[in-house]
């Protein structure tokens, strides 16, 4: 039986419709009111975080580095400026494959594979996020255009113009004022990282190192607005950098030319100084080098060629060449011996060309075999006579010894300003226990009284050595800057003056040091005959290899590298010193014959004006009658 059909109930499917249609408008409002009360959250309550936060998409803070301070010699002249030049700069994180960036720029370019791999330690090397680095310098007008056309190719890659580090004295300067490089992760920690935004160089080596602080200056800032591709639309607010604080330096560039055509190509190291005011007026290590190929990155061949190179180009023979100083110490050793009361200046010391120490059979020889007879202490300065500063040691003993020569700054770094100095060594009897682990010698002493043995000098300390002699004990540090923005430099911790029981003792010993020049049988007397003015010197030969007992030095028999040093010593005017020289030439051999004309040579160019007379302000003051005869 069929079943019956239901009647459709149209009142409760219109119930039922109203219902549905009344729960959908609620959640309806409910969403709306959900997205309303978002979006006022959002846009009213967080408006100042997202506000910034939209700012930091479009505007920047942007390093501006400091120009670097300039240097310039005592007489104004430029030794280090700052030039204007294009470099290629590489943001890594919008190169995206910055490594096929690195491909592309070399293949533009037609550069080496040794450049590519400068490239990629430069890019490797610790560095800021998004910040630009500079990967290759002085681009020309050619390669630039190469970029240009090639930009497409070459994302986060842009040419920047910038001030690079130029030394336009070339390699006259090298060692002294040094240069700036790239700075390495080492120096990245170091530094101040927000001082050093934005800065990709610091000073090396010499003044540049020493006086980094100074040249940097400090860091400015600017905010930009960039697009999304990251270039800048606007400058929205600038705070310009301070430049670093210009040097002037006391080196004079005339007189270092002349020091430098002195040495004539050898080997060698010379130092001048102002007695008065410690002002380094030349500071010479040859061979030298080009400063300038450091700042923007030396190829690898370049760096290996002075590396590698037997003269040592890259080494300062100045301030970290070792030498024993030879018969050069002996004007400081007899003033030590008068001090000490063990000598006064009428003793004399029978010479018959060598020493012998009571019950020991080894002869210490003189440089003169066959003897210079009784020697007192004038003419043994002006001989050089060996014997009687054997005889001298051994009455000091090496502790009276070692006080004394290390009051005249050997052992020490004597320098105010000079970051590589070396202490050189003043040996002691509980150095060598330290150091061999035995006792001192009686002969050790003899050896030392004559610059010989353990001592080793650097050419800085036998100038400064002289200098006191020049200043009768006055201690001065040396020092390369003269003033910073107008300021002399100050020495935090000044050395005390050598005081002396009878202030005459250092005239004994000056008097000495010129006869060593003046006198007929004065062992630099040749440089005297020419002189136009007294100098007060002392030469020296300083060995490189032993000579056996008995055995006499024979230059034919010995390799070049392997002969003598010669060194010479001077201050001159000797009544009135304006100036103090130390000179080594590497196995030069004879210092008055090698190492005096040298010296000379240089005093000449300081003291002597175009007539060939002492310049005015050299001159000493004439008596005042002298003066009112002149006037007649």
């Amino acid at each position: 039986m069929p079943q019956p059909i239901r009647l459709k109930d149209h009142e409760r499917d219109a119930r039922l419709v109203r219902r549905r249609v009344i729960v959908g408008a609620v959640a309806v409002l409910l969403l709306t009111c959900v997205l309303i009360a978002r979006l006022y959250y959002l846009q009213v309550i967080q408006y100042e975080y997202h506000s910034t936060l939209s700012e930091n998409n479009r505007v920047h803070v942007q390093p501006i580095p400091p120009t670097r301070g300039l240097i310039f010699d005592r007489n104004g002249v430029i030794i280090a400026d700052n030039r204007p030049s294009f470099s290629l700069s590489v943001t890594r994180e919008r190169a995206g494959d910055w490594e096929k960036t690195l491909d592309v720029i070399v293949e533009v370019l037609q550069l080496t594979p040794d450049d590519r791999a400068l490239f990629e330690r430069r890019m490797k090397q610790g560095r800021r996020p998004f910040e630009p680095v500079p990967i290759l310098f002085e681009l020309t007008e050619e390669q630039i255009a190469r970029v240009a056309v090639n930009q497409f190719r070459l994302p986060g890659v842009e040419v920047v113009a910038q001030l690079v580090r130029h030394y336009p004295q070339g390699a006259h300067f090298a060692h002294s004022v040094g240069y700036v490089g790239r700075i390495n992760e080492k120096e990245l920690k170091q530094l101040d990282p927000v001082n050093y935004s934005g800065t990709h160089h610091i000073g090396k080596t010499g003044i540049e190192r020493f006086y980094e602080d100074q040249l940097h200056g400090e860091v400015g800032y600017e905010e930009v607005e960039t697009n999304a591709r990251g270039r800048v639309l606007r400058v929205l607010k600038r705070t310009d950098p301070k430049p670093g604080k210009d040097l002037v330096l006391t080196l004079d560039v005339r007189l270092q030319e002349a020091a430098e055509a002195a040495l004539a190509g050898r080997r060698g190291a010379i130092v001048a100084i102002e007695p008065s005011s410690g002002d380094v007026l030349a500071m010479v290590s040859q061979p030298s080098f080009d400063p300038n190929p450091f700042v923007t990155g030396i190829s690898f061949k370049a760096y290996a060629e002075l590396r590698d190179s037997i003269d040592r180009p890259l080494y300062n023979r100045v301030l970290r060449g070792l030498y024993p100083p030879g018969s050069t110490i002996k004007p400081m050793v007899a003033v030590s011996g008068l001090d000490a009361g063990v000598v006064t200046p009428a003793t004399r010391v029978f010479d018959p060309g060598f020493y012998q120490l009571p019950n020991y059979d080894h002869k210490y020889r003189n440089w003169n075999r066959s003897g210079d007879g009784w020697v007192n202490l004038e003419s043994a300065i002006m001989r050089s006579n060996d014997t009687y500063f054997y005889d001298l040691a051994h009455k000091m003993g090496i502790d009276r010894l070692h006080q004394y020569m290390s009051r005249f700054g050997f052992g020490q770094r004597v320098a105010l300003d000079m970051f590589e100095e070396s202490a050189g060594l003043m040996p002691s009897r509980e150095w060598k226990r330290a150091r061999y682990r035995q006792a001192w010698y009686p002969g050790e002493t003899l050896i030392l009284g004559i610059g010989q043995g353990y001592m080793q000098a650097t050419p800085l300390q036998l100038a400064q050595a002289t200098a006191l002699m020049a200043n009768r004990g006055k201690w001065i540090r040396p020092h390369l800057a003269k003033t910073i923005e107008g300021q002399p430099p100050l020495d935090p911790n000044p050395v005390p003056d050598i005081t002396l029981r009878d202030p005459k003792f250092w005239d004994y010993s000056r008097f000495g040091m010129e006869q060593v020049v003046h006198a007929p049988r004065g062992t630099a007397h040749k440089v005297g005959a020419t002189s136009v003015y007294r100098i007060a010197g002392k030469s020296g030969t300083a060995q490189v290899v032993a000579i056996k007992q008995g055995e006499k030095y024979d230059r034919n028999k010995v390799q070049e590298r392997h002969r003598d040093h010669a060194l010479f010593v001077a201050f001159a005017p000797a009544e009135d010193p304006r100036i103090a020289v130390a000179v080594m030439v590497e196995n030069g051999e004879g210092g008055s014959s090698v190492a005096a004309p040298v010296a000379k040579q240089v005093m000449d160019a300081w003291l002597l004006g175009e007539d060939g007379q002492l310049r005015p302000e050299f001159r000493p003051p004439q008596p005042l009658a002298e003066q009112q005869s002149a006037n007649r």
